[in-house]
C-alpha cells in the first residue's frame, strides 16, 4: 500500500489533469482523484501492469466517462413543443419550393427560341442524345450542340434572375 501510494503519489497531477478535463470543475476532479486511487487498490490486484503512466491515464478517463454517463448527471432539457418544425410543414415547404422553381422553369423554357427550347426539352426533359435529337429535329450535330450549350447559359440567367426578382 505504501509502494501505490508514493507510485500514484508521482502521477497525482496526472490523473487530475485528466478529471479536470472531463469534469471541468476542479472540487469534483478532486474527489475524482481519491476515488481513482481506492480503484486501484482492487484493480492492480487483477491487472498485470507494464506502463503504470499509460495505464493509470486510461484507467482516470473511463472513470470520468463512467462517472458521466451516471443518470444524476444526464441533463434534461424542456423544449417548447411549438418551436418544433413537424415533418409535414418541412415536407409542404419542400413541395412548395419545387412547385415554384418548376413554374420558374416553365416561365424561363418560355422565353427560348423555339429551337433552343425543343433541343434543350429533348436533352434534359426527355433523355434524348445529341444523335437522337439530329434525327428527330433534321439540325446538324453542332447545331444541336451549340443550341443545347446556349439555351441551358440563357436558362440558368433567366433562373437567376428570377431567383433575385429581377423581371426577364
Amino acid at each position: 500500500m505504501a509502494v501505490l501510494g508514493e507510485l500514484y503519489q508521482r502521477y497525482m497531477e496526472l490523473v487530475y489533469g485528466v478529471c479536470l478535463k472531463y469534469y471541468k470543475e476542479p472540487e469534483t476532479a478532486k474527489d475524482s482523484v481519491m476515488l481513482i486511487f481506492e480503484e486501484l487498490v482492487t484493480k492492480l490486484k487483477k491487472h498485470e501492469v507494464d506502463n503504470f503512466r499509460g495505464w493509470l491515464h486510461q484507467v482516470a478517463k473511463n472513470h470520468c466517462l463512467m462517472q458521466l454517463r451516471t443518470p444524476k448527471n444526464m441533463k434534461t432539457v424542456e423544449f417548447k413543443t411549438e418551436l418544433v418544425q413537424s415533418e409535414e410543414n418541412v415536407h409542404l415547404n419542400g413541395v412548395l419550393e419545387k412547385e415554384e422553381s418548376f413554374n420558374k422553369l416553365e416561365h424561363c423554357l418560355g422565353t427560348l427560341s423555339n429551337e433552343q427550347r425543343d433541343t434543350v426539352k429533348l436533352f434534359y426533359l426527355e433523355g434524348k442524345c445529341y444523335n437522337e435529337i439530329v434525327e428527330i429535329t433534321g439540325l446538324e450535330w453542332n447545331q444541336v450542340r451549340s443550341l443545347i450549350q446556349n439555351g441551358r447559359r440563357n436558362l440558368k440567367i433567366c433562373m437567376e434572375k428570377a431567383e433575385s426578382g429581377v423581371p426577364s
